[in-house]
């Protein structure tokens, strides 16, 4: 299975570009990876619901019906890294060609969206800044690959 994880990155940081890039080298190992930053349209705050149907439809143009989408979002599942872990390791054996994971822009994603997902994951009670989401997800996504390949990285 092929993974892909898309966003809608606006803000620009030399620590967050070394991270990705760090990640996605440790990744790939495991799976073919790759981060695709979406352009997103500037609107104010009052413009949210015009901007989250703008990304709404850049998304749908992204996935397809053959793909395992993982959605973060503010309500979904909470989760631990074992149970993470055993979320990709099912994804993976689901027949699907391509696993997706969301990160929705700053007003999150539309119902379309959330009904799209095959899974929703919340990965933290507190708000974070999409750069540190991003980082948090990758690690994880990590994480999950070498507690599947029982590679010596998360203590048990």
């Amino acid at each position: 299975m092929k993974w892909i994880l898309l966003d809608f990155k606006s803000a620009k940081e030399e620590w967050f570009d070394c991270s990705v890039q760090l990640y996605t080298k440790k990744i790939k190992p495991f799976v073919h990876f790759e981060v695709q930053h979406l352009k997103t349209m500037k609107a104010d705050r009052d413009e949210s619901a015009l901007k989250k149907n703008y990304e709404e439809k850049v998304l749908l143009e992204k996935i397809s019906t053959d793909d395992f989408v993982i959605l973060l979002d503010e309500k979904g599942t909470k989760t631990n890294s074992l149970v993470f872990a055993e979320t990709i390791s099912k994804a993976q054996q689901s027949g699907k060609k391509r696993g997706v994971l969301i990160i929705g822009g700053a007003y999150g994603v539309s119902d379309k969206i959330k009904d799209r997902s095959n899974l929703k994951i919340c990965l933290s009670d507190l708000t974070l800044n999409h750069l540190v989401a991003e980082l948090v997800l990758l690690e994880q996504f990590y994480r999950a690959q070498t507690i599947l390949h029982r590679i010596p990285y998360h203590n048990l």
